[in-house]
């Protein structure tokens, strides 16, 4: 499949109010402001939980989820070895260039991912310059208790994505959630 015609459903977590204004389209998409907090485990971007609506919510803690249209586009989509290393690539070049500015590296930490934003936001500002433009950000994240005793799968796992252009999100719905 053409990686550039990818699409999936993905699910976001907000206000109430918020999510009527955007599936009303009273909001349009393109005043959607993406989260721009130093712990952004993707970068910065509209974080999606694909495919989860109940995930979301239960996440979030609120009543209010978008469903969302998303075409991946160029997608730094980290379930793919190639964009892992690239990742890692990226790693070492920061590290060298904040040792030689005698500048701590950040570190993730507790519920923060400090250094995962940084690395991530590096690479995709690095793969600019030579004409990579990354649209979305796609990884896995296991997380929760083991789903049954023994098991390698966890109970609340998912994949999240992180939207860096807005024109990737086709339009938003409001979900089923019964």
């Amino acid at each position: 499949m053409d990686r550039f015609a990818r699409v999936v459903l993905g699910y976001h977590g907000c206000e109430p109010t918020f999510a009527e204004a955007l599936i009303r389209g009273e909001l349009p998409i393109d005043e959607w402001q993406p989260s721009q907090n130093p712990y952004d485990w993707l970068g910065h971007g509209i974080y999606f939980w694909e495919c989860a609506p109940h995930r979301v919510k239960s996440w979030s803690g609120k009543d209010g989820v978008v469903g969302a249209v998303i075409q991946l586009g160029l997608c730094l989509d980290l379930t793919d070895v190639k964009y892992t290393k690239m990742l890692g690539d990226e790693y070492q070049r920061v590290r060298r260039v904040l040792r030689a500015r005698q500048a701590a590296m950040p570190r993730n930490r507790a519920g923060r991912r400090d250094l995962d934003c940084l690395i991530v936001n590096e690479l995709a500002e690095t793969a600019a310059k030579d004409g990579l433009v990354f649209q979305t950000v796609r990884c896995p994240f296991l997380e929760g208790r083991k789903a049954f005793p023994g098991s390698g799968i966890r109970r609340e796992s998912h994949v999240q994505i992180a939207v860096r252009d807005k024109s990737c999100i086709l339009g938003v719905f409001r979900p089923s959630l019964t």
